[in-house]
Formats: structure tokens, C-alpha cells, sequence
């Protein structure tokens, strides 16, 4: 049933279903559906999802990467050793700032300071993002005004 819903989901043009940090493909053949993540987590990015999977949702705000999701499982599915997230973030061209409007909203908001703005003689600063030192936590998503920023998997972080 799930894979029928992910199936339709993407013939629908629907985005990915993005899983909790830490956690890989076997995720759902691991968790228990208890909810502790959900219940555990600060920031309200953990939602319960079809079937009743937790799943990260950063419409609003990114996650901090605190780790209390992780700690409150008892299944055992997250893997503090491994990258959080595999995805990282991507500017697109519907940037203010390269539309020749000042805006650093992204940089504002991003902790690990992997967007930074590069000067420009006679027009804003651009962004420059770092994906070394993007941890992929999405809290440059909601604050952009343009919804230019995107997260997408890379081969390095698959």
C-alpha cells in the first residue's frame, strides 16, 4: 500500500516523502510506528505520515539536529554516525538577491553558515552555498521569501 501511494505520489508530481535524521532506506522496515520521534522532537518537524511513519516536514522551520528523536527511539533505526540527512540545500535562479533585490533571509537563518553572500559592485550581495557545510536541516527553506531553495540528494550524501 505504501509503495502504491509513493508511486502515485510522484506520478503526481508530489515531492518526496523525507524520513527522519539519520535514518536510511530501512527505515520503515524498523520503525514501529510508536511515535516517540515525533512526540521527542523541539521544533515540531517530525509529523505523523502515511501509515503512520514519522516523517520531516519544513514548511515552517528547519531542525536543529538535536538528536532527541534519536535518543527516545527504542527501535533502534537512527544511526547517529552516519550524515543526517542525505539531500543539501540548492539556490535557484527565483533568488531575489539574483534578481537584483536585497535579501539574505537564507544566510540569516542558516546555522552552519554554509550560505554565505559574496559583495557585488553595483547590485546586492549573491549567495554562495557551501554544500560541504550544509547539513541539509532545511531551515533556509521557510524564511526565503522567493522559494528559491530546494533540497536535493547528492551522489556524495545518498
Amino acid at each position: 500500500m505504501l509503495a502504491r501511494r509513493a508511486l502515485l505520489r510522484r506520478l503526481g508530481g508530489a515531492s518526496e516523502v523525507r524520513r527522519p535524521p539519520w535514518t536510511a532506506s530501512d527505515f520503515l522496515e524498523g520503525c514501529t510506528r510508536c511515535n516517540a520521534c515525533v512526540d521527542a522532537c523541539p521544533e515540531q518537524v517530525l509529523r505523523i505520515g502515511d501509515g503512520g511513519y514519522p516523517q520531516l516536514d519544513l514548511s515552517l522551520t528547519g531542525c536543529s539536529l538535536c538528536g532527541d528523536c534519536a535518543q527516545m527511539c527504542e527501535a533502534a533505526v537512527f544511526d547517529l554516525s552516519r550524515a543526517a540527512f542525505p539531500w543539501r540545500a540548492q539556490i535557484d535562479e527565483h533568488c531575489l538577491a539574483r534578481a537584483g533585490i536585497h535579501c539574505r533571509s537564507c544566510d540569516d537563518s542558516c546555522e552552519p553558515r554554509a550560505i554565505h553572500f559574496q559583495p557585488q559592485l553595483g547590485g546586492p550581495a549573491l549567495p554562495s552555498l557551501d554544500s560541504e557545510r550544509c547539513t541539509g536541516c532545511g531551515a533556509c527553506l521557510a524564511p526565503c521569501p522567493g522559494n528559491a531553495i530546494h533540497l536535493t540528494r547528492e551522489a556524495t550524501h545518498a
